[in-house]
């Protein structure tokens, strides 16, 4: 548009020269149209560096349009084929004014245009398109201009609505990743450190019952303890570390694991066995692999803890489209519907979120004086 400016003006100066070179108004008009140049150029300087919305423009470019505009309809009076620079003009009042007032200058543009052009062709006669073809043009661009320029809002409202909404989604979802690694950190220590160091709390008070009538074994469950400590605080490490359980380090299968953890658990007064069944898939996913060992870690914990048995099963059994996992004890157990969900304690629950998160399910059959049987069971394809 700058450029058309321009080219207009240069080419409505040249006209006047050609047909007017000796008249005397000749040096005003090229007076005027070197300073209503100069004025043009003079309003990217003048105006502030962002374009600001219609009708926001500062005073000093308010004082700018109107000494263009003035300027131009001097140039115009004196010489009516200044005219065509009318487009350029009329554009840039679009641009800086609001909507009422930049239609009020459109129409007395178009009506100085309609004015100079019936001026320079009187001399041919009477032509109705000068009189009706410029308003009739004015109209339509003006209506295109507006509709764009009302488009143009609605689109903005709607970048800065999508911007603070995805702001607002980033937050929430900071806030869900937040909840869920407090979670994901509970259970950790629920199933790991917790305990552990409840097995060494129960393993010394005994120690500290038999130091003087049985000191052999006394020692034996300080030595017990002690074997827990140590792996607890191996299990604290790769706990900070976010890795994987320490049962399945240095590539030990899921089947390994749960027999080193059913021998480690096995002790007096309590016989644990590992059984597994049907052909093992390999490889199995991490997150499966540690999510089963963690449940099983947190079944024995509470059937030693709770349940008084003299005996516990670890059963892993491979079936097509899923892994089943299934501790069975000889307990005093309990009545599932005594508790919401047939949970109780942190244990239970946080065993049943593990098998959620990877879309499996995890049930508990149990009854008073019939023992405990829990299973968990994780789909080995994705659930969608």
């Amino acid at each position: 548009m700058h450029v058309a400016f321009f080219v207009l003006l240069c080419s409505s100066l040249t006209r006047y020269l050609m047909v007017h070179p000796g008249a005397p108004a000749t040096p005003w008009v090229v007076v005027l149209a070197a300073a209503l140049a100069l004025l043009y150029v003079l309003g990217p300087i003048l105006g502030p560096r962002r374009t600001p919305a219609p009708g926001r423009r500062s005073a000093t470019h308010g004082l700018w349009l109107a000494a263009v505009i003035g300027s131009w309809f001097t140039l115009v009076v004196l010489a009516p084929s200044f005219a065509w620079c009318a487009v350029p003009l009329y554009y840039t009042g679009l641009r800086s004014l609001r909507t009422r007032s930049a239609i009020l200058l459109a129409a007395l543009i178009t009506a100085c245009v309609v004015a100079g052009q019936m001026k320079l062709r009187l001399r041919f006669g009477f032509d109705p398109n000068l009189l009706f073809a410029p308003p009739a043009g004015a109209a339509v661009a003006t209506a295109v201009f507006v509709y764009s320029q009302r488009q143009a809002d609605r689109l903005r409202t709607v970048i800065t609505d999508l911007v603070r909404t995805r702001r607002e989604l980033a937050a929430t979802e900071r806030r869900e990743g937040t909840l869920a690694e407090r979670q994901r950190l509970s259970m950790e220590i629920h199933d790991t450190l917790a305990q552990g160091l409840s097995s060494q709390q129960m393993l010394l008070q005994a120690a500290d019952r038999l130091w003087d009538g049985d000191p052999e074994a006394a020692r034996r469950h300080v030595r017990t303890a002690e074997t827990i400590a140590e792996r607890n605080l191996t299990e604290a490490r790769r706990f900070v570390h976010d890795l994987a359980p320490a049962d399945l380090a240095d590539g030990r299968t899921l089947d390994d694991a749960l027999r080193g953890l059913a021998d480690r658990e096995a002790s007096d007064t309590l016989r644990v066995h590992f059984h597994q069944d049907g052909v093992p898939v390999s490889p199995l996913p991490e997150r499966v692999r540690s999510a089963l060992l963690r449940i099983a870690q947190g079944a024995l914990a509470n059937i030693r803890e709770h349940a008084g048995a003299e005996s516990a099963a670890l059963t892993l059994t491979y079936l097509d489209d899923q892994v089943v996992l299934d501790i069975a004890d000889d307990g005093h157990g309990f009545d599932p519907a005594d508790t919401p969900g047939g949970v109780r304690g942190h244990g239970l629950p946080a065993m049943r979120v593990r098998a959620r998160q990877l879309g499996g399910t995890l049930t508990v059959e149990s009854a008073p004086g019939e023992g405990t049987v829990l299973s968990a069971a994780i789909p080995l394809t994705p659930s969608t």
